[in-house]
């Protein structure tokens, strides 16, 4: 077997169980995986440098085909209304036949690790059968020091093979799925088959985190994280496509991270040593360092349409999905955290891309009304973002991130309530999505309008704004900002018709109720009273 690049010899790919590979190349970087996955016709290099794969019919997560073992270690701490079950044996056949699998085949293994802060971090190996999944997970993760490879004893593994089909009979899938992601928190394996979509890899780390590190009092978030100059840090909840990207990516603070993020009796700390950024409708002028970063060699994009010709891409163009993604290591961005560790946050904002058009699009929460909308984590999906999908439909996806949570989501609620209690945390909603209108009807709200109102909550300006109370949602609303459209803090005043924004704004209160029933009976009376109530005025 021919074997490239640092590694510990004493812990190679036949101590997971792996027999007759043709190849295994460990810890290679860009250029010798931008060669392999060229001449295995993976992907292309497309103008500005990045590299550019198709990732076939998945494009994006799959998470109806994400399965956890059930053993004596999680039978009693999943959060099994939320993970699917999957037996020990049916594990145990999966992974020999991925083993089987592999067999004449070359892989490629990257020892990475998953957490900057050294106390809680977790190494990770991660073989995969791509090479330009290696180069993905490699600008994802964090790379460890060179001279740490030699001796580099992985504690989670990761094996990825998308052209390893499962059977449902056999391993215990989804019948008629041609795809699974199986975890095995005790034996700390993960085994992805069936999809080439990268994100599956980083989001398993992800979930394991999630399962580990609050039994050490360690909040996992499904969030972005950046520190001003005075070390005031913040964290950005949402949903994909709501801004947590993109609202990091401050020119004038340092970036921790653009994803995941852990809060620790220390401080804050990124899971991650990348970002993943959502490309559709890139533009140099309103994004200028995720552009930079993701026109440039060492970065991996997938699923973006590019001119056969010039190899340009256009990044307006959904025809292949509307996820198209691009991912680079943190130090792309000139100001990105070095360390990926900061002190306790100042301030966190929930974002939502309200697809209604009747959210106003900035609030401030009391800490009752932030439990509140941490436990719901609304956003809208619209057309064109997902198959079959037409108009608009909300999304309640609680803790921001319901697909990663293996614990009841009350265990990290108590969590975040605890640490924002401690701390004295301000936190605020701020709607990225419509105004005006419904989807289709009203306008996107405009980034420098976000920009501009996030801004204003993390220095401090808006602490000194007079407030009114949306008589939809009861949060707080700045009266006027300077700079800022009046009317826009006013979502009903943005509407042509006020009936229809009265009907529309009463008819996501009401989903917001619906949806908030399964958690009334774990959390205080305080979060109870703060959902949304209609409360307008006798006319």
């Amino acid at each position: 077997m021919q074997e490239t690049g640092l590694r510990n010899s004493a812990h190679g790919a036949d101590k997971f169980g792996f027999k007759d590979l043709t190849a295994v190349h460990w810890n290679q970087s860009e250029p010798f995986l931008y060669e392999q996955s060229i001449r295995n016709g993976e992907s292309n290099i497309v103008a500005g440098g990045a590299l550019c794969a198709e990732t076939g019919h998945h494009t994006g997560r799959s998470p109806k085909d994400k399965h956890t073992v059930v053993d004596a270690l999680t039978e009693n701490t999943v959060w099994w209304d939320g993970n699917r079950k999957l037996g020990n044996e049916h594990f145990e056949t999966l992974l020999q036949d991925f083993i089987a699998h592999a067999r004449g085949k070359q892989l490629f293994a990257q020892d990475l690790y998953g957490g900057a802060d050294p106390k809680y971090r977790i190494k990770t190996r991660v073989f995969t059968e791509l090479a330009w999944h290696s180069l993905f997970i490699r600008q994802l993760l964090i790379r460890p020091e060179r001279a740490e490879l030699a001796s580099f004893v992985p504690e989670l593994t990761i094996i990825d093979m998308p052209s390893f089909k499962p059977d449902a009979k056999r391993h215990g899938g989804r019948e008629g799925s041609d795809t699974m992601v199986a975890i095995d928190f005790t034996r700390k394996i993960v085994l992805i088959c069936g999809s080439s979509y990268a994100g599956e890899m980083k989001k398993s780390v992800f979930t394991t985190l999630n399962y580990y590190l609050p039994a050490q009092g360690v909040m996992p978030m499904h969030c972005s994280a950046n520190v001003g100059k005075a070390g005031d840090s913040a964290l950005f909840f949402g949903l994909s496509g709501t801004g947590k990207t993109t609202l990091s990516a401050d020119p004038n603070r340092t970036l921790i991270g653009d994803d995941e993020t852990g809060w620790s009796p220390a401080g804050i700390f990124n899971f991650e040593g990348g970002c993943y950024a959502k490309t559709i409708k890139l533009s140099q002028e309103a994004e200028p360092q995720i552009w930079d970063a993701t026109n440039r060699f060492g970065a991996v994009l997938e699923n973006v349409v590019f001119d056969p010709v010039t190899r340009v891409p256009d990044y307006d163009s959904d025809k292949k999905t509307e996820n198209t993604r691009s991912a680079y290591p943190l130090d792309f961005i000139p100001n990105a955290s070095r360390s990926g560790m900061a002190g306790h946050p100042k301030n966190i904002i929930f974002l939502t891309a309200d697809a209604y058009g009747v959210m106003p699009p900035i609030a401030k929460l009391t800490p009752a009304q932030a439990m509140y909308h941490f436990l719901s984590g609304y956003t809208a999906k619209v057309a064109g973002t997902e198959k079959g999908l037409v108009g608009v439909e909300p999304e309640f996806s609680t803790c921001f991130g319901a697909p990663f949570l293996p614990r009841p989501p009350a265990e990290y609620g108590n969590l975040l309530r605890d640490y924002i209690a401690e701390h004295k945390v301000d936190c605020w909603l701020v709607n990225s999505g419509w105004t005006g209108g419904i989807y289709g009807v009203g306008r996107r709200m405009p980034i420098k309008v976000t920009r501009a109102l996030v801004t204003g909550a993390l220095d401090g300006s808006l602490k000194n704004a007079d407030y009114h109370t949306d008589q939809y949602f009861g949060f707080s609303v700045p009266t006027s900002v300077p700079g800022i459209e009046t009317n826009l803090l006013y979502p009903e005043k943005t509407w042509a018709d006020r009936k229809a924004f009265d009907e529309t704004a009463r008819k996501l209160v009401g989903l917001f109720q619906k949806n908030f029933v399964k958690y009334e009976q774990t959390v205080d009376a305080d979060v109870r009273a703060a959902a949304p109530e209609v409360r307008l005025a006798a006319e």
